[in-house]
């Protein structure tokens, strides 16, 4: 446990970082809502570039995503993308704050959910700084796939009428490129480490910064219906997608066998409970 402390301690510093970005992505979105400049998203995207709100949500990110590559470089997928949900349980008190409320019993509830389910994804994931990366062969395949991926559900999207649906196409759309573009920029450091700066003249370097890109404007896009649901839906795909990417090429394992994989089990339930509080804090809970 000792050895993931620097991975642990990085990963909640860029958690907060995207806090606050989405918060005020969040706010944009209000306003942008608020001025019918989201009648089309395609020509509210290129309006984005004009508000500052955007600029310092981007700057926000991007330390996040700086802070997470170094986690990535000291703790493998199975510990820093759970700790990613802990984005949610930081940006939904900090939205009630910003906009004059006070943070409510089921919202509290849901952050102590989601932080118990997190303790036990972390203390049940597999120790040591990573070592194995993406081939070749595996980054052109998962970058395939992920574009299709991500084209269906754009088309998938752009059918929809009702705002909260389309809203949670797009933080799927977001989850999915912010969990894999997690995955190549665990093995683009891994690269770097061992070859100097020319690692990041790489194809899985061209095809992070697409991903992050990407992420970022369907995340924005997402916000539109409130914060809640869409950061919710984030936190869940943005692990999940990173965790099966590790677990199915990069090798890694949650200790303990069958008995750690129950007990993985409980620890994911849980923690979708509290995210599920933390999207509705009106509903009575998970039960």
């Amino acid at each position: 446990m000792t050895a993931l402390l620097p991975a642990v301690v990085l990963s909640v510093a860029a958690a907060a970082s995207h806090a606050l970005a989405a918060v005020v992505q969040e706010r944009l979105a209000a306003r942008l809502l608020r001025e019918s400049l989201t009648v089309s998203w395609r020509r509210g995207s290129f309006r984005l570039l004009r508000r500052r709100r955007w600029w310092i949500a981007v700057g926000l990110s991007a330390t996040a995503a700086a802070l997470h590559v170094f986690a990535l470089r000291h703790g493998p997928l199975t510990v820093v993308q759970p700790l990613g949900a802990l984005t949610l349980v930081l940006a939904l008190p900090l939205s009630a704050v910003v906009v004059g409320r006070r943070v409510t019993t089921t919202e509290w509830r849901g952050a102590g959910l989601t932080l118990a389910g997190l303790t036990g994804l972390l203390l049940l994931a597999a120790s040591g700084a990573p070592n194995r990366t993406l081939d070749s062969g595996q980054i052109v395949v998962l970058t395939l796939a992920t574009g299709l991926v991500l084209i269906t559900i754009a088309t998938w999207v752009s059918a929809m009428s009702n705002l909260i649906g389309r809203s949670l196409g797009y933080a799927t759309a977001a989850g999915i490129s912010f969990g894999v573009s997690s995955a190549l920029t665990q093995t683009v450091t891994v690269e770097v480490s061992g070859d100097g700066i020319g690692g990041l003249l790489s194809a899985a370097s061209g095809v992070v910064v697409v991903l992050v890109a990407c992420g970022l404007l369907c995340s924005q896009a997402a916000y539109r219906a409130g914060l809640g649901a869409p950061l919710a839906t984030v936190s869940s795909v943005n692990p999940i997608t990173a965790a099966v990417i590790g677990v199915a090429l990069l090798g890694e394992r949650y200790a303990a066998g069958p008995t750690g994989a129950a007990l993985v089990l409980m620890a994911a339930t849980a923690a979708a409970c509290g995210v599920l509080q933390l999207a509705r804090p009106a509903s009575t809970g998970c039960r």
